[in-house]
């Protein structure tokens, strides 16, 4: 029947269709994806040990606890549930992301879960360990030369393979719910509730997708606290620049050495006036900062936990100089197992020209005499 003869008569159009078969499958999936958030118990909240006549409490949201090993276990869970409900993940059809590692390796556990192929698309510099466990997992690498043109190759491979192009750097911000449902900022909060300082000064956050620190921001303006919040960007990213001059087509040349955080472009989840700082830290004090992290509590972590480290230590030292008192939140990303070729090793820091020697003095002198000699 015609629109037209619809509109003359008044009949009822009506056109059902429900897929019995497809609507049991997506119930299932959803259930398995959250009975995964059900069975993993909350991250840690770790402390890093300051002189305790400062006052300060410094910690670390130790994401590296997730079962796939990271922060991005949070986003990838998200960004399921957000798919599978709006119809867009389907039985035996590929998932398919943009990502350098740690999101990719996430989502393929959530792909496996659910019973779907998946596809990274990510830089050919990326970790051997991340592919490693990408494919362990039951993914798929695909590798692209130029890590600016990964989000064409998403969408390209989403529509010669009928699959569903994830787009975390467009739909961090959105998938996750920032007004609690336990995110990352509610339970940090829940946390420190019997801490001394409960409600922290700074929380640094770093900027992949941005989506963690929109989360986070969200949050503390929502529940009225006067929390304030940083973001640390590391060198070869554009997120710094578009901030300070407010211009969202900035653009950076060269992917960023530090995997997981920075971007060539601002990414759509990355939500610029939601955050009250931000900070551009040298990839050599990034490696620092992570190394004077493995001396000072035993543990080896990621080059974006540098990154974040060095501007909460930058904090700390602000309000030491100032005599302020206070905590102050950062994140431990992910485990640094999955970079000892990189900022565990020696040799790769004189490939790429860095000497953190001159950083790891900063750190030094800060942790023993209070002041930041940058």
């Amino acid at each position: 029947m015609s629109t037209t003869h619809q509109t003359r008569t008044g009949a009822t159009l009506d056109v059902d269709h429900t897929d019995v078969a497809y609507r049991s499958w997506l119930k299932e999936a959803v259930r398995k994806v959250q009975a995964d958030a059900n069975r993993s118990a909350d991250t840690h909240l770790l402390r890093f040990p300051l002189p305790e006549r400062w006052g300060i409490d410094l910690y670390l949201k130790d994401e590296s606890t997730h079962p796939t090993g990271s922060l991005k276990h949070r986003l990838a869970r998200s960004l399921f549930l957000y798919g599978l409900c709006n119809g867009w993940i389907r039985p035996d059809r590929p998932v398919i992301e943009a990502s350098s590692g740690s999101t990719a390796v996430s989502e393929a556990y959530f792909a496996k879960l659910i019973g779907v192929p998946f596809i990274a698309v990510m830089p050919r510099t990326t970790s051997a360990e991340k592919c490693r466990l990408i494919e362990f997992h039951g993914g798929q690498c695909h590798f692209v030369d130029d890590p600016r043109t990964m989000y064409e190759e998403s969408a390209r491979l989403a529509v010669e393979t009928g699959g569903h192009y994830m787009d975390q750097f467009t739909y961090a911000e959105r998938a996750t719910d920032w007004r609690g449902n336990n995110n990352i900022a509610e339970s940090v909060f829940r946390q420190l509730e019997l801490e001394r300082y409960p409600e922290p000064a700074w929380i640094v956050a770093t900027a992949g997708t941005g989506g963690t620190s929109a989360t986070i921001a969200r949050y503390v303006h929502y529940m009225q606290y006067n929390t304030r919040i940083c973001v640390a960007d590391p060198e070869n990213s554009c997120f710094f620049e578009g901030w300070t001059t407010g211009d969202p087509d900035v653009t950076c040349d060269c992917g960023s050495r530090i995997e997981g955080i920075g971007r060539p472009r601002m990414e759509p989840s990355f939500v610029p006036g939601a955050i009250d700082r931000m900070m551009k830290v040298p990839d050599a004090a990034s490696v620092a900062a992570v190394r004077a992290l493995e001396q000072a509590i035993g543990r080896k972590a990621g080059g974006s936990t540098g990154t974040g480290l060095w501007s909460a230590l930058k904090i700390v030292a602000e309000m030491v100089a100032e005599g302020r008192q206070g905590s102050v939140v950062t994140l431990l990303c992910d485990p640094g197992d999955r970079y000892l070729d990189k900022y565990y090793s020696d040799t790769w820091l004189a490939e790429q020209g860095l000497d953190i020697q001159p950083y790891t003095e900063v750190i030094d002198s800060l942790l023993t005499t209070g002041e930041w000699r940058d």
